[in-house]
């Protein structure tokens, strides 16, 4: 299927974080809430359900769950880009197809990370098995390249390999291995190819070679700095001292453990002590770490727009 330019997605996205109540189950209510605040907030879209949403620690229900509350709120879904990782063909086929029913503008997926060392005719029939039986024209299958978690790469020669048997479908991929230089080689070989950064560190220099945006943990605080940069960048303005305001809040966040680290930073914008709520093995920040983080931060001036409040 072909997608029009208008309805792909661009920008700043947040890999949105996942409410828990206190019995460790998600909620909804709040999820919603959070994605309202967000897209009011900065972002261009929405990629729930990924590795800041803490993904693979939820069940297929509760992902599932998460995309009917998105759906049955309302929410814009051709700004969502939404997780469906999973080492097992028939999760990722049944999250992929609800999300691609529910209207999303696209799907994040991880390849199996389980068995390590797969081959690259491995992975391929992974992906190709799960597109063949979601067996959408409306699928938009976009790659999810982190190899520090999975232990997974995806390689260049296998998204050539999807993009040929796949046109229109395999669209792009989110590149969170932290090599600038990995993302800068894909744009080059695969123009057209839409890349987003994992990191909004990367966002100026992913637009200027050719990328779509980012999809960022981050982005959950620093949407409206993020924007600022997109917007400076499609205008033409002065966009380097954005970023490096923009980076300079990345840097700190990126220090401690990343859904600990949000989760008490949106606790604290909130003032909602639920948002403190993780799912193990991931851990709360310790009350010293949570003082530091906050600290460091409000000494930020491109901060004190973002509704920390005082502690």
């Amino acid at each position: 299927m072909n997608h029009s330019a208008s309805d792909k997605p661009t920008g700043v996205y947040a890999a949105v974080l996942t409410p828990l109540t206190r019995e460790l189950d998600v909620d909804p209510g709040l999820f919603v809430a959070h994605c309202r605040w967000l897209l009011q907030n900065g972002c261009d879209g929405l990629a729930p359900l990924g590795t800041t949403g803490e993904s693979n620690s939820l069940s297929v229900r509760q992902r599932l769950s998460l995309i009917e509350a998105a759906a049955g709120a309302g929410l814009p879904m051709g700004r969502v880009v939404a997780g469906a990782g999973s080492c097992a063909l028939a999760d990722a086929v049944e999250v992929t197809r609800a999300a691609t029913a529910a209207g999303c503008a696209g799907v994040l997926l991880l390849p199996p990370f389980y068995y390590k060392n797969p081959t690259e005719d491995g992975l391929f029939a992974f992906f190709a098995e799960l597109i063949e039986r979601v067996g959408s024209p409306r699928l938009r299958l976009y790659l999810y390249h982190f190899p520090q978690l999975s232990t997974v790469p995806i390689s260049a020669k296998l998204i050539g390999r999807l993009m040929a048997a796949y046109p229109g479908i395999v669209a792009g991929l989110k590149d969170s291995s932290g090599d600038w230089s990995n993302t800068a080689s894909l744009l080059k070989e695969f123009p057209g190819f839409e890349v987003f950064s994992g990191s909004e560190k990367f966002l100026l220099a992913n637009l200027r070679a050719g990328g779509v945006g980012c999809i960022s943990a981050t982005v959950n605080v620093t949407a409206p700095l993020a924007q600022t940069v997109y917007r400076a960048y499609l205008s033409g303005a002065e966009t380097e001292a954005h970023q490096q305001a923009l980076t300079a809040v990345r840097v700190v966040l990126e220090s401690y453990p990343m859904q600990g680290a949000l989760k008490q930073v949106m606790s604290a914008i909130t003032g909602n002590a639920a948002w403190l709520n993780i799912l193990p093995p991931n851990r709360p920040l310790s009350e010293a770490q949570a003082r530091e983080l906050m600290a460091r931060l409000r000494a930020l001036p491109q901060t004190q727009p973002l509704g920390l409040k005082a502690a």
